[in-house]
């Protein structure tokens, strides 16, 4: 199957776990050691609104390219009724967009692109 086939919130469920593993690495190499202060400077990341800020940041600034485009409307796109309380769908779908793009570049070994993306947004916040 080629990874333009797969399914969106697949890309996303992957590309959630690529997401805030890097933000956790980022905040453990900014001496947040524990698990308390962790959790507090992660929502800053990890959060749908903060995920949707971010990417439509990158569109904004087009630093995304069409291809990456492509796969976060597709994501954003995909047809759910389901979001989280905390955020509206629109933002969720954003979110969801931003993680797809993630495990789409992870699974076509792009791993130096999703290293820009990540140091796009983690540098934008001083935790």
């Amino acid at each position: 199957m080629e990874v333009v086939e797969i399914n969106s919130l697949a890309l996303a469920y992957l590309g959630d776990t690529i997401y805030e593993n890097y933000v956790r690495k980022f905040l453990i190499h900014r001496g947040f050691a524990h698990v308390d202060q962790l959790q507090k400077h992660a929502v800053k990341y990890v959060s749908a609104k903060r995920q949707a800020y971010y990417v439509k940041k990158m569109i904004e600034m087009k630093f995304l390219s069409t291809e990456e485009l492509d796969v976060v409307k597709r994501a954003r796109n995909y047809k759910t009724t389901s979001h989280p309380k905390s955020c509206d769908i629109i933002t969720y779908k954003y979110a969801t967009g931003l993680e797809a793009l993630i495990g789409y570049l992870d699974l076509k070994n792009k791993r130096d692109r999703v290293d820009q993306i990540m140091s796009f947004i983690l540098e934008d916040s001083i935790c």
